[in-house]
């Protein structure tokens, strides 16, 4: 029996069979789409199985994370102008079994299916089985999840916790929390840790008087601005950007270790989303780690004990919308 997996995102989608067996996934065929090129998302499934078939992959069972609010058997894609039914797609690609879910709850689904060298461990700890697990990640915006122990698996618990109030813990941060109550009328922990986040972090320092080198100034204005200002911190070629990801990196440490004690995760902490690998160095130097840790006195042991993980393989959604598609069969 083979299964269907989808990562459906607003800028690309990718589509993959595979075929589970006890020492994991094998792809059967697998093919990247972008997701702009087609008005509906029926069009590209079914250019993807007409390929497929040339493969014999006719699945069984279908999971798709969508990058949009799931409410029941439906989808929306946030920024594209689809809407999925999973009990149509049933009907039209004869597939039995078709099940929608949000995008983070597929990348925590996926931490079941890692191997070890898709993880970078920042803290050993002390796993205890069966503990609750927490997962966030930030990328285009924050995810947050908790992953709890029922019967004989891990059941996701979406969140949407990136949207909380940010929380000061030192007089820059303080001021930071006035810049983005004055630039969005709210602060919440997204508008700092996030794509567009670092951009704001960059932007409250420029604001209060520091200045960036000519070269980086440029480079933000001819790429992705957090992408250019990750990679001259990462290099070290422009001291405000250097400031800027340790600022990041110490406010992503501080709420990972918030959620870490909403969901008492002696399971395990991991940090996923599409920043982290790219900063991975940065993550390692102990800043990351440091400011999981500050909280009060007390629970410092605590969360010294939980193990906290990096995730750098960049289809861990796809992996949890297999581990879905695959117990849709069993």
């Amino acid at each position: 029996m083979t299964v269907l997996a989808g990562d459906i995102g607003g800028t690309k989608t990718l589509l993959q069979i595979s075929q589970p067996g006890e020492s994991g996934f094998k792809v059967v065929f697998e093919k990247r789409f972008v997701s702009a090129d087609y008005t509906k998302f029926e069009i590209m499934l079914q250019e993807f199985l007409d390929a497929a078939v040339n493969h014999g992959a006719a699945p069984g069972a279908a999971c798709f994370g969508v990058a949009g609010p799931v409410s029941g058997r439906t989808a929306r894609i946030t920024n594209l102008p689809w809407t999925l039914d999973a009990d149509q797609l049933e009907t039209r690609f004869n597939i039995a079994r078709v099940r929608l879910i949000n995008d983070f709850q597929s990348v925590g689904y996926g931490i079941k299916a890692l191997q070890k060298d898709d993880v970078v461990t920042l803290q050993a700890g002390e796993e205890v089985k069966h503990g609750t697990r927490v997962i966030i990640g930030a990328g285009t915006g924050l995810g947050h999840a908790l992953l709890v122990w029922q019967n004989d698996h891990y059941e996701v618990v979406a969140s949407e916790a990136g949207h909380t109030s940010f929380a000061a813990s030192d007089d820059l941060q303080i001021e930071l929390l006035q810049y983005l109550r004055k630039r969005y009328g709210h602060a919440t922990w997204e508008h700092a840790v996030s794509g567009r986040g670092l951009v704001n972090l960059f932007e409250f320092m420029l604001d209060s008087g520091k200045t960036e080198s000519a070269a980086l100034n440029e480079a933000r204005q001819n790429e992705d601005p957090a992408a250019a200002i990750s990679r001259f911190a990462l290099s070290g070629e422009d001291e405000l950007a250097v400031q800027t990801l340790d600022l990041f990196v110490r406010l992503y440490g501080a709420q990972t270790g918030n959620l870490a004690l909403t969901g008492l995760a002696t399971g395990g902490v991991y940090v996923a989303g599409g920043i982290a690998p790219k900063i991975i160095d940065k993550l390692k130097d102990g800043t990351f780690m440091a400011a999981f840790i500050d909280k009060e006195a007390r629970m410092q042991d605590l969360l010294r004990a939980m193990p906290v993980r990096v995730v750098v393989n960049p289809q861990v959604g796809l992996l949890g919308s297999t581990v879905i598609a695959a117990r849709l069969v069993v």
